[in-house]
């Protein structure tokens, strides 16, 4: 990869065609931007053919098609012969080809660049993927950046940063970010995403935990190589880490409280088998079993043997492959003699505490807002409100109703009670909950100035009840309206 001044002029270069994430969807427009997310290059192709040094570079890099070596020279002034030097481009005759992929990637007010291998399968290309590829952006990274806390931090760690999609968000929060990866072939894309957008990102060799020893950090972000695949498969280094089943997200779960700072979030997309004489909640309860960590999990997903093996096969390039079949059928067989009946997918959202940790394992399928991060540490809030605190502590704190709930109710017209209540989530998590009349009350009147007993206690003068037995059934619902975000 290029270094030093080349990199500047390439900063400027890339800067001067506003090759930005905005840009380049105003050059394709909307149907060939989409078209492009499903690896279809030929209406972005004919939305390409100007000679603009923007249309240039999309050709260059995001379709993957040789330029003239004129547009070339013109778009990145001086720096062709340097990036074929490096290894970035490849020149034949009178063209000019991308070895690698710079793309414009950026979030609500930041414009980013990225250096990463190539898109795999464009327009249906299939070929088996190389063992060190490294990966752009992803559905797993978009999600792990959507699902990190974005509050400010002292440390933070991307551990398996690959190109150094989490660390460029970490750097917006935190004073300090670590970025660590096996791949030397990541470290350098990684270090060079680093240099190119001018973000001070220190970019450690090693595998997993180990560039880090003895070090803590307030915030870890990673999407580990977590692919359940049989011994002597061969490994991709993004998505395999050659160990057995699903035993690199319980290494990390195992050891990320020695690498938090107390109140530390350690956040991981995952998977994890579903064993056929274990409950999915129990065999992640035994890998947190003694660890100083409150746990919120989410399953997101859950996936049949047969659809796992298909789904990373085709992620291999090996959809079309002559040993295919031969290949699927011994990944079966391995899942049955490990006693592997499904997959999970889903997040690990860990905190160092304390005190006595509170774990959350739950399915959630539904409707999901993006960012979640905001969820989470609000989760840890709550956590911290309800831990040991008894239904009379409970009832002595004023609370605020979420400010994205809503409310719906269902009925005859012109009756005087709705046969239903739901009250709905907007964002994060968007959970629902049927409640009755005593609870759409409660939550209602919940604006900040009136403990939820007092609440309980003028809802009891209106409705003719017993308000110390009101106060009695009602206390589990306040808890659970509380523990899952309805009240805050």
């Amino acid at each position: 990869m290029i270094s030093g001044a080349y990199v500047q002029d390439l900063r400027a270069a890339l800067t001067r065609a506003d090759f930005t994430v905005d840009a380049v969807f105003g050059l394709l427009g909307e149907h060939a931007h989409r078209a492009l997310g499903r690896n279809q290059t030929v209406p972005a192709r004919r939305a390409t053919v100007g000679d603009s040094d923007l249309a240039t570079l999309v050709r260059l890099f995001a379709l993957q098609v040789p330029v003239d070596r004129r547009r070339a020279d013109t778009a990145l002034p001086g720096l062709v012969e340097p990036l074929v030097a490096a290894g970035m481009l490849q020149t034949s005759g009178d063209e000019v080809r991308a070895l690698v992929d710079i793309r414009p990637y950026g979030d609500e007010s930041h414009d980013w660049w990225i250096v990463c291998d190539p898109t795999p399968g464009l327009d249906g290309q299939q070929a088996p993927m190389d063992g060190a590829y490294v990966l752009g952006i992803s559905e797993a990274s978009s999600s792990l950046a959507q699902l990190t806390i974005r509050e400010p931090v002292g440390r933070a760690l991307d551990l398996g940063t690959g190109c150094g999609v989490q660390a460029l968000h970490l750097t917006q929060h935190a004073d300090e970010v670590v970025a660590t990866d096996v791949n030397p072939r990541a470290l350098a894309m990684a270090r060079l995403t680093a240099e190119l957008n001018g973000l001070p990102i220190d970019v450690r060799d090693g595998s997993l935990f180990e560039p880090v020893a003895g070090e803590t950090f307030d915030l870890i972000a990673t999407n580990p190589p977590f692919v359940i695949s049989p011994p002597g498969s061969e490994v991709l280094v993004y998505r395999d880490s050659g160990m057995p089943g699903d035993s690199v997200v319980r290494h990390l779960v195992g050891n990320a409280a020695t690498h938090l700072t107390e109140g530390g979030w350690c956040q991981i997309l995952a998977n994890w088998a579903h064993r056929s004489d274990t409950v999915w909640q129990d065999g992640l309860e035994e890998w947190l079993a003694g660890q100083p960590l409150d746990a919120w999990v989410v399953q997101r997903e859950l996936v049949d043997p047969a659809e796992y093996v298909e789904m990373w096969l085709a992620d291999a390039g090996l959809a079309h492959a002559e040993d295919y079949a031969r290949r699927y059928d011994a990944w079966l067989d391995w899942f049955v003699d490990v006693g592997i009946e499904a997959v999970g997918f889903g997040w690990l959202n860990l905190r160092r505490t304390q005190t006595t940790p509170v774990h959350r394992l739950e399915e959630w399928t539904g409707e999901v807002a993006p960012p979640v991060g905001p969820a989470v540490s609000a989760w840890g809030r709550r956590t911290d409100l309800l831990r040991g605190a008894d239904d009379d502590t409970l009832l002595g704190h004023a609370f605020r109703h979420a400010p994205d709930l809503v409310e719906e109710t269902r009925g005859p017209v012109g009756a005087e009670h709705p046969e239903s209540i739901v009250l709905r989530l907007q964002q994060g998590v968007r959970r629902a909950r049927q409640v009755d009349t005593v609870e759409a009350g409660l939550v209602s009147a919940s604006e900040g100035d009136l403990t939820a007993g007092q609440i309980l206690d003028a809802l009891a003068t209106l409705l003719d009840r017993d308000a110390a037995d009101l106060r009695r059934t009602y206390a589990g619902s306040v808890r659970d309206l509380v523990a899952e975000g309805f009240l805050t």
